[in-house]
């Protein structure tokens, strides 16, 4: 049996093919969830398996493999048993301290981008480093899934659609407006958005007095904003 592709099948322990076909696992064969990926790699690596997704919208998320109960047994105890050893421990700990290095300097790295893509005049040099941390923190945290966590795309235009994004949420009432299920619109809604959110930034790059009623002073004022920095 070859390895294969699948998503979740109509019943309990069925797979539906690319092509529509409806398959049951074979006899012995159970289902590993989605979570240990250490073991899902193994398992996957050991022989005959089958892989399920689900499209969500854009995002192909796992649903988990199907392979010998046998296998999955046998790799999850060597595991058990690899895991337990101080060697491992101290691996993990050196991982840890490998990824809280990278994240640190990514953290800065965007931050430092942020600004730069802000460009504000001297006198709202305060207010940019504001607004940079407010977007930074709620962009970069591992698995966010924002744009910020993608390397499709230069540091420079991560920075930009994030700064975009956040305002959009923060400034524009995007949150609560009703936009008809009509394809295209929701997309049109964000150009028009996106561009009132860079007229406004515009406004801070060429040095205009800032009041108390724009929507930008709000945002990073709002107890929420200053508690969270969303």
């Amino acid at each position: 049996m070859t390895d294969h592709n699948f998503s979740p099948g109509p019943t309990p322990g069925t797979v539906r093919s690319t092509d529509g076909t409806v398959l049951t696992a074979p006899k012995g064969w159970v289902l590993l969830s989605p979570g240990d990926a250490a073991l899902t790699r193994r398992v996957k690596v050991a022989g005959d398996h089958w892989v399920v997704q689900e499209k969500k919208g854009r995002r192909m998320l796992s649903r988990g493999v199907w392979a010998p109960a046998t296998t999955i047994d046998r790799i999850r105890a060597e595991l058990e048993a690899e895991r337990s050893t101080d060697a491992y421990a101290k691996r993990r700990q050196a991982d840890a301290r490998r990824r809280d290095k990278v994240q640190t300097e990514y953290v800065d790295d965007f931050h430092s981008a942020v600004v730069a893509y802000l460009d504000f005049h001297s006198r709202h040099v305060q207010l940019a480093q504001q607004l940079a941390q407010a977007v930074t923190k709620h962009a970069t945290p591992v698995g966010s899934g924002t744009v910020a966590r993608t390397k499709r795309i230069p540091v420079e235009q991560r920075a930009e659609a994030a700064v975009i994004a956040w305002l959009r949420h923060q400034t524009t009432g995007y949150e609560s407006m009703a936009i008809p299920r009509v394809k295209g619109k929701r997309r049109e809604v964000r150009r028009i958005l996106a561009e009132r959110s860079k007229h406004l930034l515009s406004r801070y790059r060429q040095g205009e007095s800032a009041s108390s009623d724009c929507p930008l002073q709000r945002a990073l004022t709002s107890p929420a904003t200053e508690g969270e920095s969303t």
